[in-house]
């Protein structure tokens, strides 16, 4: 680095008064000169000296200001550059780190204000915890807790026990809880992580209302189930209609035909009876399902699947593909209930010759256990798999319409999903996945 030519100028020409009042005064008091002279020689000493280390002082100050203005974080402050008061390379090396600060800050800081805009128009509330303080971190959470909310934790002990244990530091599952708000009772979602901010602990917390997606898919569950046993009720009673009205017509007649009207009432009771079971089976899919856990081996659960399947299917060939040593956490008794459906499905859709075939895979992955069954029969189309799930739809001639339904009802008790494709022979495949192993 190069000193600044009118710098060095400056400074050596108060070296040079400095060595010439100093040389002056030493003189005098050697000859004996006049007091007059002798002040004067001092005082040329005295500017000299002043005036460098004055002039050397300014690229301290100058330097000085620049640190004092980044300890308050202020990035546009320059460096004197002119009027000899620095060196030319290191102002214009410290200016240039200013600006490039300077565009950083500017950047940073466009980059924070849109990131608060997103955070602050994101539709889930979010909670930030520090320091047992609470603060409502985004419109969405001073929409559904209220401003009054923020501040101490013991504030939102009144919104619900299970969301207060979370916001003291229980992990929160992803579980719906309920909470009490001031429009009323609402399901939630709440997540929570556990983060730092200057060494300093900082829990985030995410609170994702769902009643609304819950009341639309109850309302859209409820007019399906009302589609289907409309259509499934007419479809018994029209019959029964048509029944009874034939046995009074041959009750009335003179003689009466005892055989036809016999045979009318016989077929009526019957309708009747099919009908009753059809209402029982609405009343058991009714019920919801409870997954009471435990662990067991995948291996000898498959096998028993097996041995009932080859009772029922003596001709067909089930494949268990199951992953060695695997333990599945869940309930045997509703996943065995389940399985024996899809594979009872699985053995009438491939009831073909030749393609007696029905695969039974369970193996475990990064989003859990995955239970498979597939056939080899024509398979359920695409536009279908949607209403296949519904109870007692089926397009089966015998079908009942409840196997897929309450496979789906056990998927969902595990905290699990049912999925529908195609598998490699063209059939079937449906898989039971998001299951719990150990």
């Amino acid at each position: 680095m190069g000193f600044d030519r009118r710098f060095t100028a400056i400074a050596l020409g108060w070296a040079l008064l400095l060595a010439a009042g100093v040389a002056a005064l030493v003189a005098g008091w050697e000859r004996g000169g006049g007091a007059a002279t002798l002040v004067v020689a001092a005082l040329a000493a005295a500017g000299g000296l002043a005036g460098l280390l004055r002039h050397a002082a300014r690229t301290n100050r100058a330097l000085a200001d620049l640190v004092e203005a980044l300890r308050r974080g202020d990035a546009s402050t320059r460096m004197p550059r002119a009027g000899g008061s620095s060196f030319a390379a290191l102002a214009d090396a410290l200016n240039g780190a200013m600006r490039d600060l300077d565009r950083t800050r500017s950047r940073d800081a466009g980059e924070i204000r849109f990131l608060e805009g997103l955070i602050d128009d994101m539709p889930v509330a979010l909670l930030v915890i520090e320091g047992g303080r609470i603060r409502l971190a985004n419109r969405a959470a001073r929409t559904l807790l209220g401003t009054a909310a923020a501040g101490d934790i013991d504030r939102l002990a009144a919104i619900g026990a299970p969301f207060a244990a979370i916001l003291s530091g229980e992990p929160g599952g992803g579980e719906p809880i309920p909470l009490d708000l001031p429009a009323g009772t609402q399901r939630a979602i709440v997540r929570a992580s556990d983060l730092t901010r200057g060494g300093v602990p900082v829990r985030a917390v995410l609170v994702e209302p769902i009643q609304h997606a819950l009341d639309r898919a109850e309302t859209g569950a409820q007019t399906a189930m009302v589609r289907v046993l409309t259509h499934e009720i007419l479809n018994s009673l029209t019959p029964i209609v048509s029944l009874a009205g034939t046995a009074a017509v041959l009750l009335g007649e003179d003689p009466v035909e005892l055989a036809d009207a016999r045979l009318a009432v016989g077929t009526l009771a019957r309708r009747a009876e099919s009908t009753r079971r059809f209402i029982d089976n609405y009343r058991e899919v009714a019920r919801p399902l409870v997954a009471r856990r435990r662990r067991f081996a995948a291996r000898a659960f498959a096998d028993e699947l097996a041995r009932l399947f080859a009772v029922e299917w003596v001709e067909h060939r089930l494949a268990c593909e199951i992953e060695r040593d695997l333990t599945i956490d869940a309930d045997p008794d509703l996943l065995a209930q389940a399985l024996i459906n899809l594979l009872r499905n699985a053995g009438q859709a491939s009831d073909m010759p030749g393609r007696r075939h029905v695969r039974l895979r369970i193996a475990d992955g990064e989003g859990g256990v995955a239970i498979e069954v597939e056939d080899e029969g024509p398979g359920i189309a695409e536009a279908l798999r949607g209403d296949v799930l519904l109870p007692f739809f089926t397009t089966k001639a015998e079908g009942s319409g409840i196997g897929l339904h309450l496979a789906r009802q056990v998927a969902v008790a595990h905290g699990g999903r049912i999925e529908i494709a195609s598998g490699a022979a063209g059939g079937a495949l449906i898989r039971l996945a998001g299951l719990t192993a150990r």
